[in-house]
């Protein structure tokens, strides 16, 4: 009996099997794609870089100007920034500044706080100024230091627009002023419409006269820009700011604020 063979014949062959190759079509798609990818991104990290380093320039400028102790927070708007930076113009830009001093004043006032929203900043035409068509800005002077170059305590009033001070009085005593806040030519800010509380002594008036005769001058700020402004807020004075033409130097400070304090009153 024939005995049955288990196994391959020698004679069968197998084909091999291998992956059939990617279409031509396909492999140029995957090359446009990583092109295009590439495309999008160089000019984005290029804009991201000349856009960090504009802001930090700006930052390093306005600190030397200003003579602030930290340098600011500098947001340039708008994209791509690359092309306003060949332009010559970015159309807009963000600087919030702190504890910009305001030395050479017999009352100085400093700010605590700067917040600028600049429209169209460019360079002077010799580098040593940065100019911006139009500007808006908000300056916080807290009470702290309202309070010290007034040399009254000083806080928020009651009623929408005041502030209260405390006025000693002989003998210990002391008496609730109460006065409206103003913004007068100059850049400077104004106590008026005096009310005193509790029943003051007579001379109280004569006195408040004299500590609020002269406007406060707020010095160190940009040139062009124009007080419109002072509202009291729980912490201090808001005061409100805006112009054409504004003009930051790139050194020595803001050469724009009137200095004349002692000069003509609201």
């Amino acid at each position: 009996m024939r005995q049955r063979r288990y196994g391959y014949e020698d004679d069968v062959a197998y084909a091999s099997f291998e992956p059939p190759a990617a279409p031509r079509s396909s492999r140029r798609a995957v090359v446009v794609g990583v092109v295009l990818v590439a495309l999008i991104l160089v000019p984005l990290v290029v804009d991201r870089v000349s856009t960090a380093r504009v802001e930090s320039g700006t930052a390093k400028a306005f600190q030397q100007g200003m003579d602030t102790h930290k340098r600011p927070e500098v947001h340039v708007r708008g994209f791509p920034v690359l092309t306003q930076l060949v332009s010559g113009t970015l159309r807009h830009v963000d600087i919030t500044a702190h504890d910009i001093p305001a030395d050479g004043s017999a009352r100085p006032l400093p700010v605590s706080r700067l917040d600028l929203a600049l429209d169209g900043l460019s360079q002077s035409y010799d580098d040593t100024a940065a100019l911006a068509r139009s500007a808006e800005a908000t300056a916080y002077l807290s009470y702290t230091d309202v309070s010290r170059v007034i040399g009254l305590e000083v806080s928020q009033g009651t009623r929408p627009g005041r502030i209260n001070a405390s006025l000693p009085l002989p003998l210990g005593s002391e008496v609730t002023v109460t006065a409206t806040v103003s913004a007068v030519p100059n850049n400077r800010v104004a106590f008026k419409d005096f009310e005193l509380m509790g029943g003051a002594a007579p001379t109280s008036q004569a006195l408040l006269d004299k500590i609020f005769e002269k406007p406060i001058q707020l010095r160190n700020i940009p040139e062009g820009l124009h007080l419109r402004s002072v509202t009291p807020t729980a912490s201090g004075l808001s005061a409100r700011f805006s112009g054409t033409s504004v003009t930051f130097h790139a050194s020595g400070g803001s050469q724009g604020t009137s200095t004349q304090e002692d000069s003509s009153s609201a």
